[in-house]
């Protein structure tokens, strides 16, 4: 960033409101920044922190703010040339902010805690009444915003249960692993999508979908007041998304199931089904249903023995929908390292399919 040229290119911005400042008279009130940030309620108001700064008009701008809302979204770039102070003042806000750095640091003042943003830590919180953030000079940083409701329902989901207390997060996020690295990615990535005309957030579908698949990651990867009580071990190491899904496969796999069927039960998209199984699964819906129903088939030829009787195993397998003899065999030893016919002797008592 050269001192005399702004920062952000403005092809970049087409779609986006931008209020630029070039006089530090202008980041007063009067710069009507307050109005272009998703809460017209907060009162954002700046100042520079060198006062040498304050009497000098300079002919590119030292303050540039982008922003774009769409559903429970907002986007926004900051560009400060300068060291610049901003306060907030308004009752606590309907959204929280995740930042992240591409030049320059970002101080938050919240709460009597104070917490700086740089390259490798971002920040989270919920700008409010006594909030403040001083950045350096230099400064570029991205800010999404998402909705508290969308966090604290996904959250709601994820639980099975009303939350007592309001969401919460500490306010520091690093960025050198776990999911919070995979949290920055999609951060990046809902920028990416904000700044084309024909992305993501002119899609209300698509839109609906990635904010889901976000606030899902959000919550699994900032730590927050609610974090300890995700339940433990395999059941609970995903969203309830994925664990309504699976229920509703298991009791519904001798049957006809759509796709659609299944993300109504598991109360999300047909696409954020397909990104949850995908990040918290490592497969996808189809492939889960099909290995389901192997499952099945393996516990159903369990029950009792019939030796290698090839026509009575093909009958209970075509209840489960695997009408190709051989596939279905070829897939079940990739599954399990056995026969079916192995299973059924096994068991060692008789055996009438059902």
């Amino acid at each position: 960033m050269n001192p005399g040229e702004p920062s952000l290119d403005p092809q970049r911005l087409a779609v986006f409101n931008v209020v630029s400042a070039s006089d530090p008279a202008e980041l007063d009130s009067r710069s009507r920044v307050s109005e272009r940030l998703p809460e017209p309620s907060r009162v954002y108001k700046y100042r520079l922190r060198d006062p040498a700064l304050s009497g000098t008009r300079f002919d590119s701008p030292i303050f540039t703010l982008a922003t774009r809302s769409a559903g429970g979204l907002l986007a926004s770039y900051g560009d400060s040339r300068f060291a610049t102070e901003v306060s907030i003042d308004g009752d606590e806000g309907d959204f929280f902010c995740f930042t992240t750095m591409l030049q320059g640091g970002l101080t938050l003042h919240q709460r009597g805690e104070v917490t700086t943003a740089t390259a490798d830590r971002g920040l989270a919180f919920r700008p409010g009444h006594r909030t403040r953030l001083v950045t350096t000079d230099r400064s570029l940083r991205t800010n999404v915003f998402v909705k508290v409701g969308e966090l604290e329902g996904t959250l709601e989901h994820m639980l099975d249960r009303r939350l007592p207390q309001p969401l919460e997060f500490d306010p520091a996020l690093d960025w050198n692993g776990g999911l919070a690295t995979s949290l920055r990615s999609q951060l990046a990535f809902v920028m990416q999508e904000f700044e084309r005309p024909d992305g993501v957030a002119g899609n209300a579908v698509a839109l609906a979908s990635m904010t889901e698949f976000l606030a899902a990651l959000i919550l699994r990867g900032v730590p927050h007041n609610y974090a300890d009580r995700f339940p433990t071990g395999p059941a609970g190491a995903v969203p309830a998304y994925v664990r309504r899904a699976e229920d509703f496969m298991r009791a519904h796999c001798a049957g006809p199931i759509r796709m659609a069927d299944v993300a109504a039960a598991a109360r999300c998209s047909v696409r954020t089904l397909g990104d949850v199984f995908r990040r918290f699964r490592d497969t996808t819906p189809l492939a889960a249903l099909h290995a389901i129903r192997l499952e099945e088939v393996r516990a159903r030829l369990g029950e009792g023995a019939m030796g290698d009787d090839a026509a009575a195993i093909a009958a209970v397998a075509r209840r489960y929908g695997f009408t190709n003899a051989s596939r279905f065999g070829a897939a079940f030893r990739r599954r399990f390292g056995e026969a079916p016919a192995d299973v059924v002797r096994a068991a060692g008592r008789s055996f009438n399919p059902r």
